[in-house]
């Protein structure tokens, strides 16, 4: 039996073992269902620092997989890897597993489980690195790449939806879709900024294309609208002028201090349409 797809994260943490190494750990999750029906599949394994490796990582793999089976989640239709330094072990431990792995920081469940252990597990644990930690080195973020002209469309508009109407898309009519499960705790009320792009003849193939980069978030870098996507894949949007790039970064600033960062990129055919050729929801949130 194919479950739902895993999100993955193979690293160390603020935890110094009694070797004076710090602890290594696996976390798995699947990504988790939009209509409610399943709780998510969860697995945690400490690796010895002396294991790092993808022979280590596939046995636990292995080991994730038959304990899903055992508690009826399935096999992982695919795994999702958000760390590009893990990206090769990883990838080298899926392929002995004949699992397709993606490059992915589309991996929100992951993150937010990832945020609760170091705020409320890893504090607890004997060795606990308290203090401020050096942080890893920043990444350089590269130039985003314009968007190819085949998939621009004719335009693109920027566009606000209460939470309320969202918590609806499971019945739209979608034909490339990517949802996530929305926050309870947010009033339905509450706006969630996004963009609406269109194209009379080519937006059943813009969607395709979009739906294989993986979006992670929308943001503004100067004058200019980035969509971020797949591990580090940085795409142009389109250029702005100075106040509408102001009012933008305003609205994507008001849904991460409010709405958890939501954030959509709906694709149809005209203003009008009532169909979606593609639909994402998408999260601004920090990466650790």
């Amino acid at each position: 039996m194919t479950g739902a797809d895993w999100e993955l994260d193979f690293y160390s943490r603020p935890i110094l073992e009694s070797d004076g190494r710090k602890r290594w750990e696996l976390l798995i999750t699947t990504t988790p269902s939009t209509d409610g029906r399943a709780d998510p599949f969860r697995f945690a394994r400490c690796c010895p620092s002396s294991d790092v490796n993808s022979i280590w990582l596939a046995a636990a793999l292995r080991e994730a997989m038959d304990t899903a089976e055992d508690g009826g989640w399935g096999r992982p239709r695919r795994l999702r890897c958000w760390r590009s330094s893990m990206r090769t072990m990883v990838q080298r431990a899926a392929s002995e597993l004949e699992l397709e792995m993606i490059s992915s920081r589309r991996t929100y469940a992951l993150l937010d489980w990832l945020m609760q252990r170091e705020q409320e597990v890893y504090p607890k644990e004997e060795g606990f690195m308290a203090g401020p930690l050096a942080p890893p080195p920043a990444a350089i973020p590269t130039p985003p790449i314009p968007l190819p002209e085949a998939v621009q469309g004719d335009a693109w508009t920027w566009a606000a939806l209460p939470l309320g109407l969202l918590r609806e898309a499971n019945g739209w009519p979608m034909d490339f879709s990517a949802l996530i499960p929305l926050p309870e705790s947010i009033n339905d009320d509450a706006l969630v900024p996004g963009l609406r792009l269109f194209s009379k003849t080519r937006a059943l193939a813009l969607s395709g294309w979009l739906g294989g980069l993986e979006p992670v978030r929308l943001m503004i870098e100067g004058r200019q609208l980035v969509l971020e996507a797949g591990q580090d894949d940085r795409w142009l949007v389109s250029d702005l002028e100075t106040a509408v790039a102001e009012e933008i970064d305003q609205a994507l600033a008001g849904t991460r201090d409010g709405a958890k960062g939501l954030q959509f990129i709906a694709v149809q055919t005209g203003p009008e349409e009532q169909s979606f050729a593609g639909f994402w929801m998408m999260r601004d949130i920090p990466m650790p």
